[in-house]
């Protein structure tokens, strides 16, 4: 962790689950948030159907709400899209950005990111901005470089004074069971928090950094507990409210 910083435990629900069932996962979720919220932050972002159910089950307290994408235009003819005004106007304080499911399955750049992330600023929203290589390039030593080019291409002016969250997802990990060593993510994390601070200052330096990709109750306490991890985004084990609760214990246990 770093210190002074709140710990985020975000749960990314993705394209699971019908209303009734997203209804009782958030109040599983907000019957235990009381023993962790003090130490960490919880926050839940299910599909665009199912905010409201969500909004209606946690009350925003002590469970923030929280969507999983935004469009990058404020209104328009944008058929399917939503927008960020739309997603606070629905009771959102977070968004998710940038996310490899979205740049794979999309064809999302950075490019993309930042402006989606500049709207959400706009709109009064924490962007989470999310990084991660490839199994190629970790294999082939770039993993350290591609997250570093990421960073620098998606991030928009105004980051740090929004409280801007960066996930860190190795792609390869997203879904797996498979995670990187405790080193390997120590390694990464201090990377992305030397070139924050150094693009950013002391905001950079503040920025919470989520680590994501298999984290789970059993492996949680020592991620956790790594310098620079200030947090986790959570996708399978989030869809099961005594996992996520699992896992921000591990927070509350450190």
């Amino acid at each position: 962790m770093t210190p002074g910083v709140r710990p985020l435990i975000a749960g990314n629900w993705k394209m699971n689950g019908t209303l009734r069932e997203a209804a009782a996962l958030a109040e599983g979720i907000r019957a235990g948030a009381a023993e962790v919220a003090e130490r960490a932050e919880l926050l839940v972002c299910p599909p665009f159907l199912h905010l409201h159910v969500a909004a209606a089950a946690i009350a925003w307290k002590p469970v923030s709400l929280g969507a999983q994408d935004c469009a990058p235009q404020e209104k328009g003819a944008h058929t399917g899209d939503v927008s960020a005004p739309m997603l606070a106007d629905a009771g959102c304080g977070y968004v998710i950005l940038g996310h490899s499911e979205r740049r794979a399955d999309h064809g999302e750049t950075d490019a993309v990111v930042k402006a989606k992330a500049e709207a959400a600023i706009a709109a009064g929203l924490v962007p989470i901005v999310c990084v991660g290589e490839s199994e190629a390039q970790r294999e082939a030593g770039e993993a350290e470089a591609v997250v570093a080019a990421q960073l620098a291409g998606s991030l928009p002016e105004g980051f740090a004074a929004a409280k801007g969250v960066v996930a860190y997802e190795p792609v390869w990990a997203i879904g797996t069971g498979k995670t990187p060593t405790e080193g390997d993510i120590a390694a990464m994390h201090a990377r992305m928090r030397a070139e924050l601070a150094g693009r950013l200052g002391a905001g950079g330096q503040a920025t919470r950094l989520l680590y994501g990709g298999s984290v789970k109750p059993s492996n949680a306490a020592g991620i956790l507990a790594l310098a620079n991890v200030d947090g986790a985004l959570v996708g399978g084990a989030s869809l099961k409210a005594e996992d996520f609760l699992g896992i921000a214990r591990a927070v509350a246990a450190g």
